[in-house]
């Protein structure tokens, strides 16, 4: 960047242009040269610029601090813009630029509501509860399924189902996705977990379950075995001579009575 405006600069400006001063002698020099290698002869304009580009660049490196100069300089000018936009000049800029977006014809539909999640997502004011894990049946009776629950409901649904909560359902193994139901409070059971022991527990599909809620299960037999045609924990019963299960005999006795 700066060495760049030197090298630009040194042309218009005549401090620089004394400061970086090619001979007549150098340019001379140059132009030999590329005859020598039988290439075309340069303009005395084209070799000044890339003599005094030589000289810059060889003042730039035996000035090493000069660079530790240029990152100050940036830093201090990035804060000074953040201070800018943070400040009166800076909203009414992004004012300005929301009025220009918003009349547009395609984004002006799109992006109130992405402002609004991000607004919801990252603004101090309004910090996200989402510091409750609860469990509930879902997507219907009998399968419970681990959420989070984020508030109350609409107030139209609420006409409806009575006392009601939203709770968001995380899906595996990305958790940032998933589902927003609302359901009765009454069905909605508070876990003792962390949210972050629920997000593992999510992303690892539940093989990672917090410590103080492991349970011994039953282990799943190896494919192909007989016990594993059966559901978890379940014994296959057999009859008194062990031939075959306790369920085949007896449909087999009732065949024989049918038959008789």
């Amino acid at each position: 960047g700066v060495r760049v405006a030197l090298i630009e600069g040194g042309r218009f400006w005549k401090p620089l242009d004394d400061a970086f001063y090619v001979t007549d002698a150098a340019i001379q020099e140059r132009k030999t040269q590329a005859l020598v290698a039988n290439k075309p002869e340069p303009s005395t304009e084209q070799v000044r610029a890339e003599l005094r580009a030589e000289n810059v660049r060889q003042w730039w490196a035996a000035r090493w601090w000069t660079d530790l100069i240029g990152i100050g300089v940036a830093i201090l000018a990035v804060y000074i813009a953040g201070r800018l936009v943070g400040g009166f000049l800076g909203r009414r800029f992004y004012r300005r630029i929301e009025e220009v977006i918003t009349a547009l014809p395609v984004f002006k539909q799109v992006y109130p509501y992405i402002k609004q999640i991000v607004d919801f997502l990252f603004s101090d004011d309004k910090p996200i509860e989402f510091n409750r894990v609860v469990v509930t049946e879902y997507p219907r009776k009998g399968i419970w399924s681990v959420g989070f629950l984020t508030g109350g409901t609409m107030k139209a649904i609420a006409a409806h189902a009575g006392d009601s909560v939203t709770v968001f359902i995380p899906s595996s193994p990305t958790p940032f996705t998933g589902y927003t139901i609302t359901v009765p409070r009454s069905e909605v059971i508070e876990v003792p977990i962390t949210v972050e022991e629920a997000i593992r527990f999510a992303v690892s599909g539940g093989v990672l379950v917090p410590d103080h809620q492991m349970i011994r299960t039953t282990p799943v037999p190896p494919p192909g075995s007989t016990s594993s045609m059966l559901p978890v924990g379940a014994s296959e019963a057999k009859d008194s001579d062990g031939d075959a299960p306790a369920p085949s005999r007896r449909r087999g006795r009732r065949s024989q009575r049918d038959a008789g």
